[in-house]
């Protein structure tokens, strides 16, 4: 059976080889990915995709950190450069793997503004890094010259936090719903979409900020009424007890089960738990709907039933 489906794409759907930053290379990794949605399409699903951009908005931040004599770019203008060039890979990869699988289908990439709330408790205290390390010294002046927060990193230097909140709505809804009920292959919310606020007057502002693209994937198969939610990941299954000799693979899991794994902290913050709540809030938005976590490499197995881990309501399966 047909479903509509929105598919969240992990870093390593985009690119491949951390090593080779190029546009080259990611757009060879768009390539291969391009193979694994069309799969989807090639069966009849509908298909919305949203997509992450953490290393390829690092960059852009990067060239404007180290850039000298040239002002600087905004952080959410960086998201929109990343938006464009990312949507543009995917776009061109999925359009040439549809026409050689004889499938004719409009498809299109948009930039997309996320609202969110400025009083959003994440504002409180920035923990996303972005963009280069610095010596101590030199975070120390640019949190004085740019008014950045600059946190230490792991033992490899300073980098600047910025906060992600969570995406309340997306200013081109309608255009979205609209371009899915005519049959269109939708490419949004990349990077988990540009976020916003709204001033006093109504007029939109860009925010220095990341949504998580997972959260975000979620509030967009609410808005486009999907039956699924497909979160692409470096790992086939969800596990608990990970990295540890019980580590377990979990197959299909329900709502309750999973936020019993979340209070006994089985999931990693900054990795699987934003899957994890997405997931969860997806299939508790309406009655029927699913959410599947697994790998790119088996993405084509999942609406079998045979690979990854399944969240569901038990008390409203179809």
């Amino acid at each position: 059976m047909a479903n509509r489906i929105v598919i969240a794409l992990g870093g390593n759907a985009l690119q491949e080889n951390p090593e080779d930053i190029s546009a080259e290379a990611q757009l060879e990794t768009a390539k291969k990915t391009a193979a694994s949605i069309v799969d989807f399409i090639e069966e009849g699903h509908e298909v919305v995709i949203v997509h992450g951009n953490g290393p390829q908005v690092g960059q852009i931040v990067s060239v404007y950190e180290k850039a000298i004599g040239i002002p600087n770019m905004p952080f959410p203008e960086c998201g929109a450069m990343s938006q464009g060039y990312i949507g543009y890979h995917l776009q061109q990869s999925i359009g040439e793997e549809m026409r050689k699988r004889g499938i004719d289908k409009g498809i299109t990439a948009m930039i997309t503004q996320v609202l969110i709330d400025e009083e959003d408790p994440a504002f409180c205290n920035p923990t996303k890094p972005v963009g280069s390390f610095f010596s101590k010294e030199e975070a120390m002046e640019l949190e004085k010259r740019k008014g950045y927060i600059m946190k230490e990193d792991a033992g490899r230097g300073w980098r600047r936090v910025v906060p992600s909140p969570e995406p309340k709505n997306i200013i081109e809804s309608k255009t979205l719903k609209t371009l899915v009920e005519l049959n269109f292959i939708v490419i949004t919310a990349g990077g988990g979409g540009i976020p916003v606020i709204r001033d006093d007057d109504g007029k939109l502002k860009g925010v220095s900020a990341v949504i998580d693209k997972d959260l975000a994937a979620e509030l967009v198969g609410e808005i486009v009424d999907a039956d699924v939610l497909i979160i692409l990941t470096a790992v086939e299954k969800v596990c608990i007890n990970f990295n540890k000799p019980t580590e377990k693979g979990l197959d299909t899991i329900t709502i309750e089960e999973a936020e019993k794994y979340i209070e006994e902290g089985e999931f990693a913050p900054g990795s699987m738990l934003p899957k994890i709540k997405a997931a969860i809030k997806f299939v508790k938005s309406k009655q029927g709907r699913k959410a599947i976590i697994t790998s790119l490499d088996k993405a084509k197995e999942c609406m079998k039933g045979t690979v990854g881990t399944k969240i569901e309501d038990i008390h409203s399966k179809k």
